[in-house]
């Protein structure tokens, strides 16, 4: 399935023009065609998306404008639920299970980095600067403004390269240090904050919201069936080392090309697939003490641990061993 959007966030951009009293009636007309419950493809948000941007070429980084004005309704049920959380910690859970109701997929992975709380997107090469940058300040801004004097961000990153005059733009709205040219796009926060209270509140609410997003969820096909296919394959394949997308495409009585088609509508690559499958199955058997780190690496397809430990640095910014060791102590 291609990534998309709700049509409800198209109206972030609606409210945006508004508050710049921009006229800008062609791109109004685009955006005039969506109602809240429609899906508009991920493509078509990021073209109406940079033609806003380019009406304030004065800004040198318009998404952080145009996300600072993100409202609960511009999320859609997703941004109530996460009004009606307990606290900073259900809300970034509440995200994370019901996302696939505003991208379509499930893109975002919770990790931990070195004692802090990291929300993380694997690169696309179908969102954008403008599109990524709007995203990110929308969040920021929609938690600043539930918490009463909100600590910023610890790190902020960004996939792509910018002018300094945009980085230093995007450190200034967020107030920590921001990395450009990162392996994700990614918000962290000190575990600390994580049990900060939402003023908003509500249980009984909350679990209606929970109901209600449940059935929506429900009702959406789900777009990683085919994904979770060619994962399972990998699982068996990687103990064999030299796996390629030849290889599992033969396994799975497809063309490469097929393959690759079919993976790129869910909004994958097949690198990012083999980097999230090594990675997940990483975790796990990080988690089994019995298991040496050699024997690790050579159940995910490395014919040497110190590849391995390349790549599992280069997905969580720890060792395995680092990563295993503070695995005990969380």
């Amino acid at each position: 399935m291609l990534m998309r959007v709700t049509g409800a966030w198209t109206q972030l951009l609606t409210d945006w023009l508004d508050a710049q009293r921009l006229p800008a009636p062609t791109i109004r007309a685009r955006l005039a065609a969506y109602a809240p419950d429609d899906v508009v493809p991920l493509d078509v948000w990021r073209e109406i998306l940079d033609m806003g941007a380019a009406l304030r070429p004065d800004l040198p980084a318009p998404g952080l404008s145009i996300g600072a004005g993100v409202l609960p309704r511009h999320v859609g049920v997703l941004g109530y639920l996460v009004l009606a959380s307990d606290n900073l910690a259900e809300a970034v859970s509440i995200y994370q299970r019901y996302e696939r109701l505003f991208y379509g997929v499930d893109l975002a992975e919770v990790v931990m980095h070195q004692g802090e709380v990291e929300i993380r997107w694997a690169r696309t090469d179908t969102t954008g600067v403008v599109a990524d940058e709007t995203a990110i300040a929308a969040l920021v801004t929609f938690l600043r403004k539930q918490i009463d004097n909100p600590p910023p961000p610890s790190r902020v990153g960004f996939v792509y390269q910018v002018p300094p005059e945009r980085a230093q733009a995007c450190e200034a709205f967020f107030g920590c240090p921001v990395d450009f040219g990162a392996s994700h796009t990614l918000v962290r926060f000190p575990v600390a904050y994580m049990s900060i209270p939402m003023p908003h509140r509500e249980p009984g609410l909350r679990a209606l919201l929970d109901r209600q997003a449940k059935a929506l969820l429900d009702a959406l096909p789900d777009p990683n069936a085919f994904d979770k296919a060619v994962q399972q394959l990998l699982v068996r394949l990687l103990p064999d080392g030299d796996v390629s997308v030849d290889k599992v495409a033969q396994a799975m009585n497809q063309s490469t090309r097929t393959l690759q088609r079919r993976l790129a509508d869910s909004g994958m690559t097949w690198q990012h697939l083999l980097d999230r499958t090594r990675e997940q199955l990483a975790r796990q058997y990080l988690s089994d003490r019995a298991l040496s780190l050699a024997e690790i690496a050579l159940l995910l397809g490395y014919s040497e641990q110190s590849a391995f430990t390349r790549s599992f640095k280069r997905w969580t910014g720890l060792t395995p061993l680092g990563f295993r060791t503070q695995t005990v102590h969380i």
